[in-house]
């Protein structure tokens, strides 16, 4: 190779096991079982070839892994010192934007011919400024802000553009990834945070050397570098209008006399918290245990039919939950933990309880999924889940106690 190529194992697993202290075990085993040709392959590869690392399958979302562990910011060669950058074979390569590296997604193709060496061209794209000012009020997630943010560049226009935020706004690097995450989304080619202060903490706290952190702090100062969205509250009006209004977009033309049955139009029949970056935005993390610790002390129970699970993207977001005490409440409410990587962002969603794949088919019913995710179009979630819908974990899980989108 090259350039240096890291490939991280994430696509491959699938919620086969859930809502079970051993799914993750369970899942991991039939993910070797079903790839083990493709994994000995990759660990072949990674012993033929200079300048590619594989990262084994259970290790987390790449996204994450590279915020974590790969992105290493400023490159050292020898002595020689450049700011880092990468481009890789998914849309959500922009994570590494909220840690200053700059990074979007590209082809297959693109990427054999750069690891041969080979230059990559693109038309100059503008530029679009964001300022971010004050700090996010209690109760507010990341996930509220970045929907805003997609809504206002939406009707800006940020679509092919690189968006470049700035201001005195007080956000974590957590966050920050957030937003970088979510540039596909609203259409820009990257979601960029310059370098700063934050950035050295996260990585000081990500496990990064201080002879590394303060090698790229000298190097900066040398250089001078420091979807729709719904309101809650408007929900069930919202999916009352999707219900009425004629088929197309926001519109599934269901007559009024048959909206109402046990396992009805709008019944929530998947439940997963899984995102490329922001399972492991530690606030939101423990939020969405304190939620199923205080539902827990009421006695409330999520429903039954509802596929319930959580794929953190990180093994430190399990670490910190078990630690905090708050993953056993999680348990309780149907999300275990049942592996690291993309499951059902991605359509691995695993089959539904047969009796509500039947329900959902033979009455022609609008089911809905609730997941903390990137991605909800139609037939994306779940073949059976005409009604995909983003939320922040403690919605989620708010969902799967209420069993339906009203």
């Amino acid at each position: 190779m090259q350039v240096p190529v890291d490939l991280v194992i994430d696509h491959s697993v699938q919620v086969d096991v859930a809502r079970s202290e051993n799914a993750v075990q369970a899942n991991m085993e039939l993910e070797f079982q079903r790839n083990n040709e493709r994994f000995s392959f990759l660990k072949w590869g990674s012993n033929a070839f200079q300048n590619l690392l594989v990262v084994p399958p259970c290790s987390g979302i790449v996204h994450q892994v590279n915020l974590e562990y790969l992105g290493r910011v400023v490159f050292n060669l020898d002595g020689m010192l450049y700011p880092d950058s990468m481009v890789g074979t998914d849309s959500h390569t922009t994570v590494i934007d909220g840690l200053g590296v700059a990074g979007w997604g590209f082809g297959g193709i693109e990427a054999e011919a750069a690891m041969l060496g080979q230059p990559m061209s693109m038309v100059l794209p503008g530029v679009v400024g964001f300022e971010l000012s004050g700090k996010l009020c209690n109760g507010v997630t990341a996930t509220d802000l970045v929907l805003t943010v997609t809504q206002m560049l939406s009707k800006h226009g940020g679509v092919g553009k690189f968006v470049e935020f700035y201001g005195c706004g007080k956000i974590s690097l957590a966050d920050q990834a957030t937003i970088a995450n979510m540039s596909p989304e609203y259409g820009a080619t990257m979601g960029f945070f310059p370098i700063d202060h934050v950035t050295l903490q996260y990585l000081k706290l990500t496990g990064r050397s201080e002879e590394t952190v303060a090698m790229i702090e000298a190097y900066l100062r040398a250089n001078n570098m420091p979807h729709d969205q719904v309101p809650l509250k408007e929900m069930k009006t919202d999916w009352h209008s999707c219900l009425d209004n004629k088929v197309g977009f926001n519109g599934f033309a269901i007559p009024k006399e048959v909206q109402n049955k046990v396992l009805n139009y709008g019944s929530v029949v998947i439940a997963a918290i899984i995102s490329c970056t922001n399972t492991s935005n530690p606030s939101v993390m423990l939020g969405v245990g304190l939620v199923a610790k205080k539902a827990c002390e009421l006695g409330l129970q999520f429903k039954s039919w509802i596929k319930t699970s959580l794929a953190p993207s990180s093994g430190v977001v399990t670490k910190y939950l078990l630690q905090s005490g708050l993953q056993k409440y999680l348990n309780e409410q149907g999300f275990h933990i049942v592996g690291y990587g993309c499951t059902t962002c991605i359509g691995n969603s695993g089959d539904l309880d047969e009796s509500v794949a039947s329900a959902i088919s033979e009455n022609d019913i609008v089911a809905a999924a609730v997941l903390f995710g990137n991605q909800n179009f139609e037939g994306r979630v779940h073949p059976l889940t005409r009604a995909n819908y983003l939320a922040s974990p403690p919605l989620v899980v708010a969902y799967a106690l209420a069993g339906n989108r009203e």
